[in-house]
């Protein structure tokens, strides 16, 4: 009887495979070693709808994302490389990892906390960006855990980074989680604790392309970014200190936009693109998270919403991409890509205290918190009569 029950059970999940039905399932596979030799594990991450997460552990990195399109094709959305020397290489981009103690930038890399001033290193022309040079989050290897919840299952990955590592102060407790339901969206959950009062904004940086990465642009997805205002910058992309309105400016997409409608206005500035930190709107009375932008892929109607609690997001239109070779020999083109980076804004910590600016600050009994998710979904193909009754609208508006 325990036979017959056995093969039974067998022909029936071979049935189900067959049927295009997928169990949620995680497991770990050796990725290499880095060039100081210790040992990277990358995390394969399957929910029932087949889509599937790869996460190591090398800089807590996403390395793939691999979602349904409106035919339920499958493809890789996330830029990444095929081994952990691609993520050591100068042109790595910071493709998926965990940045920080400091994502983004920080004016000459000095701020002043309690009455003393820091040095952090500059390395990116004459200011610090994504936590330094040699100890940034996304170059250590992180210890990671698995765990299976149901309808969900994910990867639990801590750091610690002891006092004074890049110049920043106190011990820091780092972990970041990446869990994936069977509802299709990816949540991230950063939480820390410190030591000594010290800085501090973690994000990840995923490029995103919806066609699939290596598709050629960014240029012809629509996006929509839920914030009335923006940090308007001076010539190193270092923010001026004032809280501007987005209308009348090319940063408008309080209104689904395709990226690529006025991109070639910012071309000629710093920013040589889309390179801007947004004001998010304030969430709605009993929300636990806002919805801070919608990106879509009009040719496969894959839909990526993203919901956070903190206060801004960056969104980056890959302007620097040099056409670096990533997974399967893809190639990355200039904007190519897109970053919608949650966050609290750039060079916070020389704004504390000022009118509009975020606390960024964390001090020993505190904890640390930033929720980011990442849902998917698909949008299906618009009808002519929809569309048409869709424009009348926004022209009434």
């Amino acid at each position: 009887m325990i036979r017959f029950f056995a093969c039974g059970l067998a022909a029936f999940l071979s049935v189900v495979a067959s049927a295009g039905f997928a169990r949620a399932d995680i497991h770990a596979l050796d990725f290499g070693k880095t060039k100081n030799g210790e040992d990277v594990k990358i995390y394969e991450i399957t929910n029932e709808n087949g889509m599937k997460v790869r996460v190591m552990t090398r800089g807590a990195t996403l390395v793939g994302l691999e979602a349904p399109d409106r035919n339920r094709r499958i493809s890789d959305v996330v830029f990444g490389f095929d081994n952990v020397q691609g993520y050591e290489s100068k042109d790595n981009g910071y493709f998926g990892a965990t940045v920080g103690r400091y994502a983004n930038r920080i004016a000459k890399g000095k701020f002043t906390l309690d009455g003393k001033e820091y040095q952090l290193a500059t390395n990116d022309g004459p200011n610090h960006l994504h936590g330094g040079d040699g100890r940034s989050f996304d170059k250590v290897v992180w210890k990671a855990r698995r765990f299976e919840n149901p309808g969900e299952c994910g990867v639990k990955f801590t750091y610690t980074s002891p006092d004074g590592e890049e110049g920043y102060p106190g011990t820091l407790e780092a972990s970041v989680t990446y869990t994936l339901t069977d509802k299709n969206a990816l949540r991230l959950e950063y939480s820390a604790k410190t030591d000594k009062p010290t800085i501090i904004n973690l994000t990840n940086h995923a490029y995103f392309n919806l066609a699939g990465a290596g598709s050629p642009t960014i240029n012809d997805h629509t996006l929509r970014i839920f914030a009335d205002k923006y940090t308007p910058v001076d010539a190193t992309l270092i923010p001026t200190g004032e809280i501007a309105p987005v209308e009348g400016t090319p940063l408008d997409f309080r209104k689904t936009t395709a990226i690529g409608q006025r991109v070639d206005q910012l071309t000629a500035t710093s920013a040589k693109g889309y390179d801007h930190n947004f004001v998010l709107n304030p969430k709605k009375r009993g929300e636990e998270l806002t919805k801070a932008a919608e990106l879509v892929d009009p040719a496969s109607g894959r839909k990526l919403t993203v919901y956070t609690d903190q206060p801004g997001i960056q969104f980056y239109g890959g302007n620097f991409l040099n056409g670096v070779k990533g997974k399967n020999g893809q190639t990355y083109a200039y904007r190519s890509a897109c970053c919608l980076e949650t966050q609290v804004f750039p060079d916070s910590p020389n704004h504390q205290g000022q009118e509009g600016w975020p606390n960024c600050v964390l001090r020993p009994g505190e904890s640390y918190k930033h929720t980011c998710v990442y849902a998917f979904s698909v949008k299906e193909k618009e009808t002519k009569r929809a569309a048409d009754k869709k424009s009348a609208k926004e022209k009434k508006s």
